[in-house]
């Protein structure tokens, strides 16, 4: 399986044009078996990844999903880091705000949340919701409480873009890599996928009337984050846009970029010092010293 993460990556500073941006690419897969082969070789390799994350204790890893409804975003968190150890890593969904949550800055409630040295963050939304639903919405900003001044500025977006710079950039100086993921899927498969929904009982839980009703503003969102992927992916925070209409190519590419940070942090189990290998073969004399 050879997929380059840089071929989804979002070089910054560049505008993508999503309209021009695949949603469904050759698959890295000859068959429905393989496919589940490869990803499981893939988790495995997080799960060895992870353990020596768990053991460093000297980074962690945030990973950010974003997309429009029906991407996917929920199966592929489930399969990608199926593996992985449930004590070193916590997912967080983040839903509409609460009035607490709105009393306070945007960054605040997604802050508390982030993943401890030696662990993995997964935010299913985030803060970026704040550039992206509420950009499509303005109405939802009447209820966050800003100084007038900053709604009339019209420098609000630019001013939360920075602020989300900073904040990564912080993040990274103190052992958070921050990986940000686009699951784009097309207009077509999106229709597809609430039709089916709709049409199996076991699937109209995740069926939501508003649903529908967001597609008129599918414009709106892709210049929303056409904007957003352009002024915040970094090189400490990349962006990565997923092809998503191919459900199972998509977790292969998720997984591999998420294996590719974790090698690139160049992780290590510690070290023993003088004292612990002392205190290591005292135990071990303990423990193999013949019965009385």
């Amino acid at each position: 399986m050879k997929i380059d993460p840089d071929d989804f990556r979002v070089d910054a500073g560049h505008r993508v044009q999503l309209r021009k941006w695949p949603t469904r690419v050759d698959p890295f897969y000859k068959s429905e078996e393989e496919a589940g082969r490869l990803l499981a070789e893939q988790v495995a390799r997080t799960s060895e990844l992870q353990d020596v994350l768990y053991a460093s204790n000297t980074h962690s890893l945030l990973l950010i999903f974003q997309a429009l409804d029906a991407a996917g975003k929920d199966g592929a968190i489930k399969h990608v880091m199926s593996g992985v150890n449930p004590t070193g890593c916590e997912v967080t969904s983040f839903k509409q705000p609460s009035v607490e949550e709105l009393d306070h800055d945007f960054l605040w409630r997604t802050t508390m949340h982030l993943p401890r040295r030696g662990n993995i963050g997964i935010f299913n939304r985030s803060y970026y919701e704040e550039v992206l639903v509420v950009r499509v919405h303005p109405e939802l900003l009447q209820r966050e409480g800003l100084p007038p001044k900053r709604l009339e500025s019209g420098k609000l977006w630019a001013q939360r873009f920075e602020s989300i710079r900073n904040y990564e950039t912080h993040l990274s100086r103190n052992g958070t890599q921050v990986v940000k993921f686009y699951l784009h899927v097309s207009k077509e498969e999106q229709r597809r996928r609430f039709l089916e929904r709709i049409d199996h009982p076991e699937k109209n839980w995740k069926f939501a009337l508003g649903d529908v009703a967001e597609r008129d503003h599918w414009e709106s969102y892709r210049v929303a984050y056409e904007d957003c992927m352009a002024a915040t992916s970094t090189q400490e925070a990349p962006w990565f846009v997923v092809p998503a209409d191919d459900k199972k190519n998509a977790r292969l590419v998720i997984s591999r970029i998420v294996n590719q940070t974790l090698e690139s942090m160049g992780l290590k189990y510690p070290k023993l010092d003088k004292q612990r290998r002392v205190e290591l073969n005292a135990s071990r004399n303990l423990l193999t010293r013949p019965k009385p």
